[in-house]
């Protein structure tokens, strides 16, 4: 979700304004299918080659993130089959994505308010994807139409990736006994770890069940389930105008900019001692502003939506990962940087 967009010529739509009280007359802009299927498309092709690469380490026993040939095998996924190797991840981490920004889309068509279909982010990253987004392009008339809108692509998200993690988790691979352990390493969540000591009391056979989940390789669908969690957290980050920051601000719109400071401050630490890309985080939130766009203050939310507010505090506990992508920590990186910058100066 995003502010407004700029509209283009199109029919009219009658739109009220928190702010004045009025109803004003505005364009609806023109809807681009072209973008949002060709985005659509590469996205799939991009998670496709990555998850190709992952289910062929799977079967072969190797550690999920192998950065011997690329991190974004493109030329390798492209000989003889090895692409369709990567549909069981690509058609998993897409629904999870398109699930979270269909909550939100479902909720502006629910309330009348003006969205665009979702964006997929095509990059060549680990996962192949940046993730998906909507863009909000008219005002939204009430505290409670922002609440709705804000909680539904997690909870949407989430419900989907519950059980295709908890159906997954059991069927990974444990680590050979002595092997180091990967240079790439996920950090797992609460709600992994949970899904762990459930395996635990429905298959006390299964010996992954006793296992480390550092222990344990993962197979690309259950790493699908670990992005959708990780893409979950984020987005309840309460501050900015992330769905966690539209949550809080729906709450109580007063505490959006405080509880949006103390977001970044937390952040700074986390990514010292725990994930470098913590102060990322900080920074994008800083950037995007304290602000938010404007909503009627009145008529409060309901008894309800605070009770849905907790339950979104409890998903952000249960899928956010002090170190998710690791081990490397500001205070890690600091030794790298001074070896870089003490062999920059003996080259000069």
């Amino acid at each position: 979700m995003s502010s407004p967009d700029s509209p283009q010529v199109l029919t009219p739509r009658e739109i009220y304004s928190p702010s004045t009280h009025d109803v004003l007359y505005v364009t609806r802009p023109r809807s681009r299918y072209w973008l949002h299927l060709l985005l659509l498309v590469v996205t799939f092709l991009t998670t496709l080659v990555v998850g190709a690469r992952l289910e062929w380490n799977f079967q072969h026993g190797y550690p999920p993130f192998l950065l011997d040939d690329s991190i974004f095998p493109v030329l390798w996924a492209l000989q003889g089959r090895h692409l369709l190797l990567g549909l069981p991840f690509s058609l998993t981490l897409m629904s999870i994505l398109l699930a979270h920004e269909m909550g939100h889309y479902l909720y502006c068509l629910k309330y009348r308010v003006s969205a665009t279909l979702p964006f997929f982010i095509p990059f060549p990253t680990l996962i192949g994807t940046l993730g998906a987004f909507i863009r909000i392009r008219s005002p939204l008339r009430s505290r409670a139409i922002l609440f709705d809108i804000g909680i539904a692509g997690p909870i949407a998200g989430f419900a989907v990736a519950v059980p295709i993690l908890f159906f997954s988790l059991g069927h990974a691979h444990i680590a050979p006994f002595g092997v180091a352990l990967p240079r790439i390493q996920l950090g797992y969540p609460l709600i992994f770890h949970l899904a762990q000591k459930l395996l635990a009391i429905t298959d006390r056979g299964n010996p992954i069940s006793t296992v480390p989940l550092s222990h344990l390789y993962l197979s690309p669908v259950a790493i699908a389930a670990w992005v959708g969690m990780f893409a979950t957290s984020l987005n309840l980050l309460p501050g900015g105008q992330l769905d966690g920051g539209h949550i809080v601000f729906a709450v109580s719109p007063r505490a959006h900019r405080w509880v949006s400071r103390l977001t970044i401050l937390a952040l700074i630490p986390l990514a010292l001692f725990f994930w470098t890309g913590w102060i990322v985080w900080a920074i994008l939130l800083r950037v995007s502003g304290m602000r938010h766009p404007a909503v009627a203050e009145w008529p409060d939310i309901t008894p309800g939506r605070r009770w849905l507010a907790l339950f979104a505090l409890i998903m952000l506990v249960l899928t956010f990962a002090f170190s998710p992508i690791g081990p490397q920590s500001l205070l890690d990186s600091i030794p790298g940087f001074a070896k870089m910058f003490h062999l920059t100066r003996l080259l000069h």
